[in-house]
């Protein structure tokens, strides 16, 4: 189904400190999160807030475990602010990345996102306008010609709270910008978590998925958020996310599309749960055996 040459393992240290919720993991270290992803058996991994910022340092640690970096999160604000800001921070981000020996950057547009703001993630989200559907567009393809002149790859990611959370809005924004420069970061968790057709998402865009986000959801924490009108960071207090394989997603059918349309790339676990209640390492090791079984990777 894939190629395991084309295709590399990663996980999130999310799970391990969480950089919304710094409250959330406060006590593992960045060496612990770094050994416990190796001996859950992943290649790689994302970048966290305890992570170093020095490149040599970082590198070291890296490779002593078998671990390299493949995507850290950008915030973009292409509606809101002027695009030299967004620009100034992205080349520097590239850099970064470039150097860590990462092929894509995942941008996900901030302006007047709700995720990290104590109101219910189901209501009260910016709703673009025509003039802020164009400033998003054309950003976007403008931060995508400078990841790729820097031999690096755009990924947008979707989420919820954000200006970009339904499949209507993630079709727009696809449809409208460079499929030589945009593409998709897909995660199956927080399109499941919005109610949308993950599926259908997938079997529409599969040829532009250019890194995924392997996030499964618990439909009960979410159907509580819902109806008490919870924010998007309470409900990650209460357990929304988790691992693929304990949850409600079909990771069946997302493996199946993505095999058979030849994806390559990083599929990276991304489950943010409160580490005191949802071990780190443990939840690792069945995240990475629950994928082993599915596609023998």
């Amino acid at each position: 189904m894939f190629d395991a040459n084309n295709v590399s393992l990663g996980i999130a240290p999310i799970a391990w400190t969480n950089d919304d919720l710094p409250d959330l993991g406060r006590e593992n270290t960045f060496e612990q999160c770094v050994s416990e992803m190796a001996l859950a058996g992943f290649a790689g991994c994302e970048v966290g807030c305890k992570y170093p910022a020095d490149t040599a340092i970082l590198k070291k640690a890296l490779n002593l475990r078998g671990l390299q970096i493949c995507n850290r999160w950008f915030s973009s604000f292409l509606i809101s602010r002027p695009f030299e800001e967004t620009e100034t921070a992205f080349v520097k981000e590239l850099a970064f990345l470039k150097e860590m020996g990462a092929k894509v950057i995942g941008a996900s547009e901030q302006s007047y996102s709700t995720q990290g703001q104590p109101v219910p993630v189901f209501e009260k989200r910016h709703i673009m306008d025509g003039r802020e559907w164009d400033a998003l567009c054309e950003g976007l393809n403008r931060l995508g010609s400078i990841a790729r002149d820097a031999g690096m790859r755009l990924t947008f990611h979707h989420h919820m709270g954000t200006v970009v959370q339904t499949a209507g809005e993630i079709n727009s924004m696809m449809e409208n910008t460079d499929p030589a420069l945009v593409f998709l970061l897909y995660d199956t968790g927080h399109l499941a978590y919005c109610g949308e057709d993950y599926l259908a998402v997938l079997e529409k865009y599969a040829g532009r998925v250019g890194h995924v986000h392997l996030k499964d959801i618990r439909a009960d924490v979410v159907k509580k958020v819902r109806e008490e009108t919870l924010s998007f960071l309470d409900g990650v207090r209460a357990g929304a996310f988790t691992i693929p394989g304990d949850g409600c997603v079909d990771f069946d059918s997302v493996f199946k599309t993505l095999g058979e349309n030849r994806y390559h790339g990083w599929m990276v676990v991304e489950a943010e749960q409160d580490p005191a209640k949802a071990n780190p390492l443990e939840y690792a090791i069945r995240a990475r055996k629950f994928i082993r079984e599915k596609i023998r990777l």
